[in-house]
């Protein structure tokens, strides 16, 4: 009993020492076998997404073939025949009949959906438009009227008034529908003679390639290089006109002192010519009474003769002159002292500053 207690014992210890790694390849084996049921799906996956492209590509087959007319008989030769793979270039070309299909079929999906929404596009357009009219024709009705035609005596319309209100709106509309009749005799001659063009161009072999469209887009390109160069150069010449207004500017303000100091100059010309004149008159006045009075010429001679030491006036305004160009000389001078000064005191704070630099 001993011994077969121990041997249990020891066998039980084996399993619990055993059974760890047993699951733990279970867990292993378990992942293992996931992994390749998930590829199997996908490959599966793949194989219906074949099948289907190659039956939509025999499908058509058959129909550009005229297939159909065989009947049950093709169908049981084709169930007799052994199956086989298809080459990888039987699959890059099946493929890519279909990829050309559905671009086709995209294409002539998205040439519909865009004609449509242009239409649409254009029935709200014209149901915004006909809101617009609809709510202008309303308030003049109620300001012309509702409003406008309603006796003071009585409260009531007055029938007259919205008759001719109404004869008026019809012969608007039938203005309205005879321009749009014009205008779409207009747009139909205009689109049969695009069309006797557009066959004409088909016709004589002028229609546009891909060739064509790839030297377009060069031309585009070349030209867009071109607009923006002249886009830089532009700007430049912008630059450049604003500075030369700048300097035009500070110019005419100079021009505009000079002139008045010119003016004021003229000014002061004048009138000491008129001083002038007035003093060359008086003195011929002067000397034409002394000639006619002895008495006031003997006067004057003996004036004369006490004031003979004194200017007479034509130094007077010499000397004038010659003062107003001093003064100016002086504000020149004080112009240029200034300057100096400002330089002066430029170059010591330069000094100073390379004095402490080193």
């Amino acid at each position: 009993d001993s011994r077969s207690k121990f041997g249990c014992g020891r066998c039980f210890m084996a399993n619990a020492e055993i059974r760890p790694p047993l699951f733990a390849r279970q867990d292993a084996y378990l992942e293992e076998v996931a992994e390749e049921i998930s590829e199997i799906s996908r490959e599966i996956e793949g194989l219906k997404l074949e099948n289907e492209v190659l039956r939509n590509y025999r499908e058509r087959q058959a129909l550009a073939d005229g297939e159909e007319a065989e009947g049950e008989a093709r169908k049981v030769r084709r169930r007799r025949q052994v199956l086989r793979k298809l080459t990888t270039g039987q699959k890059c070309e099946i493929a890519t009949v279909e990829q050309e299909r559905l671009a086709l079929v995209v294409g002539d999906h998205r040439k519909t959906s865009e004609k449509l929404a242009d239409t649409l596009r254009a029935v709200l357009e014209e149901t915004d438009i006909r809101i617009a009219e609809m709510k202008k024709d309303a308030y003049e009705f109620k300001r012309d009227i509702v409003v406008g035609a309603e006796n003071m005596r009585t409260g009531k319309t007055m029938a007259e008034k919205l008759t001719r209100y109404m004869e008026e709106k019809l012969r608007q509309r039938d203005s309205v529908i005879e321009k749009l009749r014009l205008k779409n005799s207009t747009i139909k001659t205009q689109l049969q003679k695009a069309e006797m063009q557009m066959k004409q161009k088909e016709e004589m072999g002028d229609v546009l390639h891909y060739i064509d469209f790839h030297q377009l887009q060069i031309e585009n390109k070349q030209y867009q290089a071109l607009i923006e160069a002249r886009n830089e150069e532009l700007l430049q010449l912008k630059r450049t006109t604003g500075k030369t207004l700048q300097t035009l500017n500070i110019l005419k303000k100079k021009l505009m002192i000079i002139l008045n100091e010119s003016g004021w100059l003229h000014n002061e010309i004048n009138a000491r010519k008129e001083q002038l004149q007035k003093a060359g008159d008086d003195a011929e006045s002067v000397s034409m009474e002394i000639a006619n009075d002895p008495r006031a010429k003997e006067h004057c001679g003996q004036q004369q003769a006490e004031t003979s030491d004194m200017p007479s006036t034509l130094d007077y305004v010499q000397q004038k002159a010659q003062m107003y160009d001093l003064q100016s000389t002086l504000r020149n001078w004080r112009r240029k002292i200034e300057i100096m000064e400002m330089a002066a005191a430029r170059g010591r704070i330069l000094c100073r500053g390379t004095i402490e630099a080193l």
